[in-house]
């Protein structure tokens, strides 16, 4: 996961101490925020009160199992991704799951980084499926932004902004190929167009050039304490 998308936050709900601490050191140095839960009840309750992004359930739980568990979770969120974890390789037990909605079924003992990149591909196949269609969206040379959503999408792929980035390149398309005054994109981006938030506006500005290198029609020109242009040259037919 790179460092500039939003991070994950999963659910992990395993009885075994020892392998759930595992588990959750390896998911925070991978870059998620896993939050671990020892019975499908406090699992539950943990659901209930708190936003998670992703599910990762032992299926041999005291209280309620793990089967019985994602179907609780599918009736509050249908749209979760989920990932049964089980010493049982039965095929009806897989079956089960799958019925029950959920997107992968493990068998124990498991590589870690086998789990790792099944989540990843959980995680790259839904956020497919979120993107919009790219001819709805501002297009910024060979780039769309979907400032909504903090995407900027490029192809098949796509790079999740901060809210201040985003902010910042809205600013900047809205006037394309005109000047923005840095006071105009503080004042909108922060209220205020202090010395310190122009600091944080050129580092902000110069993360977003680096998104956009990929593009050599595309660019952010700096004028000298006045502000910025987005440059996008026209395609020539």
């Amino acid at each position: 996961m790179t460092k500039n998308e939003t991070s994950t936050k999963i659910i992990v709900v395993e009885d075994d101490v020892n392998l759930g601490l595992l588990l959750v050191d390896f998911l925070e140095a991978s870059g998620f925020e896993p939050v671990l839960y020892r019975d499908g009840l406090s699992g539950l309750k943990g659901f209930r009160e708190r936003k998670f992004d992703f599910c990762i359930l032992d299926l041999m739980l005291p209280g309620i199992d793990g089967f019985k568990l994602a179907e609780k979770i599918k009736e509050i969120n249908s749209e979760i991704p989920v990932i049964i974890l089980s010493a049982r390789s039965l095929k009806e037990d897989k079956i089960k799951g799958f019925r029950l909605g959920i997107d992968d079924y493990i068998t124990k003992p498991f590589d870690e980084e086998e789990l790792l990149y099944r989540i990843k591909a959980i995680l790259n196949r839904i956020r497919q499926d979120a993107l919009p269609e790219n001819n709805d969206l501002p297009q910024i040379g060979k780039f769309a932004f979907d400032q909504k959503n903090q995407m900027l999408i490029d192809g098949k792929n796509s790079r999740r902004l901060t809210l201040k980035e985003s902010m910042i390149l809205g600013s900047l398309i809205k006037s394309r190929n005109n000047l923005v005054t840095r006071e105009e994109i503080m004042t909108e981006v922060w209220g205020n167009s202090d010395y310190y938030t122009g600091r944080s506006l050129d580092v902000f500005v110069s993360k977003i050039r680096s998104y956009l290198k990929n593009d050599p029609d595309v660019s952010i020109v700096t004028i000298p304490t006045v502000g910025y242009i987005l440059e996008i040259k026209e395609a020539v037919s």
